[in-house]
This record gives structure tokens, C-alpha cells and sequence, in this order.
């Protein structure tokens, strides 16, 4: 490809992204703090998430934060899907007669380029280099035979309640309470996308499509897309609840269970999908038992979950859990399970910490009937004394205080102080 061609496509995205900052509102990310110190030096910052969750006017922002002179290609786009490894010097030589000299390079969607793994690999010498990717196998392959232990990954999700919440709230003021209140009402009946914010729920369902048939569909050239299809549908439908392979295999009457297990994976590669295990000391317990599924954001429950019915307490644990992840990317040593016995007694969440056990966290909408109090509190302490763990928590709407129950202490805390906590 020719260098004037490229310089046109670079000044045109350029163009493109400098002109939404000025018409759309940016909601600043959590995060930039903590992922700027990774680009002090010549390195590479990889953001990995699902499609339009915001990655690039991350990159974007942190260009800002950095204040440095840089470059930006996004390689998801037609007119360079003929680019031959020869051409990415190319994009250098580009960037370079467009801008002069440049410290910092952003390279958006580059794994549909041959090669881009040893481009990557030299740049990193010498300049601070942001990669995007919409899967999370991006790292997976040769770059990471290259750069072991020479970049930094970091998952960004789709908007926090934190980054929608439009003031600094009072938590002692009862007005601003009740103002985060309806502001969280609202986010739980729409979606984290940024785009929904100006678009609204029909821009959630492209996104939804474009996941299933770009990076799921064409990437893995699945076959049989119609089961495929039906099974992303029933999963994103059946959020926050457990499925285990052989059953998925039976329901779509596929024969080899490893095609389904294939199946999940590139939907938990691609991000629309996260999957959980229930815990167990022991790993091949933990390997065999069922699992749980979470949608990457709220607002595919909201659109597209095919539930003649909305069950706004499976929808508040699929947004703790999304909670969660979030904080797990700034923090790789946590890891999230579920607890279930032989009784069926169950708590949602198990947040382990190296080797101990962190927290254990229950999640119910409401608390007003007794009995529905007394078997979260219940399973809660079995699972405290199995587990030896003693933060023992229940999320709900608006339940707040502290109570001892067998001896034991049990914290009550609202969704919306639990989502603007930082931690």
C-alpha cells in the first residue's frame, strides 16, 4: 500500500475521533492513574475488552493524561484489510512525515495484520506503544513468545456506575442518597455501552450482533452458526445462573460436548460472556461442577435477554459480578467463584486473595420477608465457617447495618455505596 494512501486513511480517523470528542460528552475512565505509570518508558500497554466498550478514546484520554506527541491507526477498517506485514513500516514512515518525531504509538485492532506481533516487538525499543484488542486471546499467541514479561495487559468493561454517576455525592446527606438511588435505578434498566448513551438500546443490540458474527462467527469460521446463535441466546438469556457442557450439549442436541465447550470459549475470548466456577479446594471438583454465566454488561440482559419477564435480582448479581471484574483488572491476584454445598445452600460470590478466602458476598434485591433474610444470612455463615472466612457481606437495594447472628457478624450494605466503594 502506498505511503500517501495510508497518511489520507491516518489523517482521516484522526479527524474522525478529534470530532466526536467535540460533539459527544467524554465520561473521564477510572483507571487512567493507575495504567499511566505502565507508559512512563518505552513499553506496551495492551487494553483488551469487549467491542466498543470504550478502548480507543481510552487510549485516547491517556494520550491526554500522558500529554505526549502521538500516532493512532485503527486497523478494523475496510480499507486496510489488504495491508501486508512490508506495509506496517509503512504506518511508521507515515506517522512520522505527518507528525515528526513521536514518542507514543496507538494501534487499534492490529492482530487483522499478518505479523503485527514482531512490528510490536521493535517498536517497544523505542516508543510507548497502546495496542487495543476485542480478544482476549490477543496476547496469547506469538507477541507473547516475543515480550514475556515486557507488557502490561488491562481489561476495560463497558461504563461502572461510578463513571456515569454525574456528581460527587454526600453519602451522609439523605437527598444526595436518594439522587444516586434514581441515578442507579436508571442505570440498572439501561446499558454501560458509551455509545447507548447517545443511541440508545438499539445501538446495544448492533453491538450484541456485531460480537456474535465479527468476532465469534468469522473469527473461529464456525459452520454451524444457527447453533451457535441459539446457544449465545440462551446463555445471555440465562445470566447469573449455572449451566454445566453436557447439559448445553443435550439442549442443542450437538453431539460432541467439546464443541460446545469450543463454543463457550469463544464467547468468553470475545468478552460478551463471563464464566465462573463454583469453589472447591480440590481442582477436579472444580473442573466437573457447574458454572455460572455473566454478561459483560447489564444492558444485553435489558435488550436482548429473551426472558418474557425482567428478574431484577439476577440483573443486580450480574452487575456485582461485572463490579468485580473490574476491580480484578486492577488487582490480577483476586479470584471470584461461587459456593454451593450438597444442601443446595449457595453464596453468589467467593473473593479469594492469594491463598485466603477475602470476602463472601451474597446478593438479593430485597430483605423485607423474613424468610428470604434468613436463607441468604444462612447460607452465608455455613459458607463462612467451610471457608474460614469472616467478611461476610449481603448486597441488596437498600438494606444497610451490621447484625450478629450465631456469634457471627453479618454487613449489610446498599448496591449503590457497594458500587461507588473504592476497593
Amino acid at each position: 500500500m502506498e505511503i500517501e494512501i495510508l497518511k489520507r486513511i491516518i489523517t482521516g480517523q484522526r479527524e474522525e475521533f478529534e470530532k466526536n470528542f467535540k460533539e459527544f460528552p467524554i465520561i473521564k475512565r477510572d483507571n487512567l492513574d493507575y495504567v499511566k505509570p505502565f507508559l512512563s518508558h518505552p513499553n506496551i500497554l495492551a487494553i483488551l475488552g469487549v467491542r466498543r466498550s470504550g478502548k480507543s478514546v481510552f487510549s485516547i484520554l491517556l494520550t491526554k493524561e500522558l500529554k505526549e506527541n502521538f500516532g493512532y491507526i485503527n486497523f478494523d477498517d475496510e480499507r486496510l484489510m489488504s495491508l501486508k506485514t512490508e506495509d506496517l513500516d509503512k504506518i511508521l514512515q507515515a506517522f512520522y512525515e505527518l507528525y515528526g518525531e513521536i514518542k507514543l504509538i496507538i494501534l487499534d485492532e492490529p492482530q487483522n495484520v499478518m505479523g503485527w506481533e514482531l512490528f510490536v516487538n521493535r517498536l517497544r525499543r523505542t516508543k510507548k506503544v497502546i495496542i487495543t484488542g476485542s480478544n482476549s486471546n490477543l496476547l496469547s499467541g506469538e507477541l507473547a513468545t516475543h515480550l514475556t514479561g515486557r507488557y502490561i495487559d488491562f481489561t476495560l468493561y463497558p461504563f461502572s456506575f461510578k463513571e456515569i454517576l454525574n456528581f460527587k455525592p454526600n453519602i451522609y446527606l439523605i437527598e444526595d442518597i436518594a439522587k444516586v438511588q434514581r441515578q442507579l435505578d436508571n442505570y440498572l434498566k439501561e446499558s454501560g455501552f458509551p455509545e447507548f448513551r447517545n443511541f440508545g438500546s438499539k445501538i446495544v443490540e448492533i453491538i450484541y450482533q456485531d460480537i456474535i458474527n465479527k468476532d465469534c462467527l468469522d473469527r473461529h469460521s464456525i459452520k454451524n452458526k444457527k447453533t451457535f446463535k441459539e446457544l449465545s441466546k440462551y446463555l445471555t438469556s440465562n445470566f447469573s445462573s449455572e449451566f454445566t457442557y453436557s447439559k448445553l450439549s443435550n439442549i442443542f442436541s450437538v453431539k460432541d460436548v467439546h464443541t460446545v465447550k469450543n463454543y463457550v470459549d469463544y464467547l468468553k475470548e470475545s468478552f460478551i460472556i463471563t464464566v465462573i466456577d463454583r469453589f472447591s479446594s480440590k481442582l477436579k471438583q472444580q473442573v466437573i461442577s457447574p458454572k455460572k454465566v455473566y454478561v459483560v454488561d447489564h444492558g444485553i440482559c435489558n435488550f436482548l435477554s429473551f426472558k418474557l419477564s425482567k428478574d431484577t435480582g439476577r440483573l443486580i448479581e450480574n452487575v456485582v459480578c461485572i463490579e468485580l471484574l473490574r476491580r480484578k483488572s486492577i488487582n490480577s491476584g483476586l479470584e471470584i467463584y461461587y459456593w454451593k454445598d450438597y444442601q443446595q445452600n449457595e453464596v453468589d460470590f467467593v473473593v479469594k486473595q492469594g491463598s485466603k478466602i477475602k470476602t463472601l458476598i451474597q446478593v438479593c434485591q430485597d430483605l423485607s420477608e423474613h424468610e428470604t433474610k434468613e436463607r441468604e444470612v444462612k447460607s452465608l455463615i455455613k459458607a463462612g465457617k467451610e471457608l474460614k472466612c469472616k467478611d461476610l457481606v449481603i448486597i441488596s437495594r437498600d438494606k444497610e447495618g451490621e447484625e450478629i447472628k450465631d456469634n457471627i457478624k453479618i454487613k449489610f450494605i446498599p448496591l449503590w455505596r457497594w458500587l461507588l466503594k473504592n476497593e
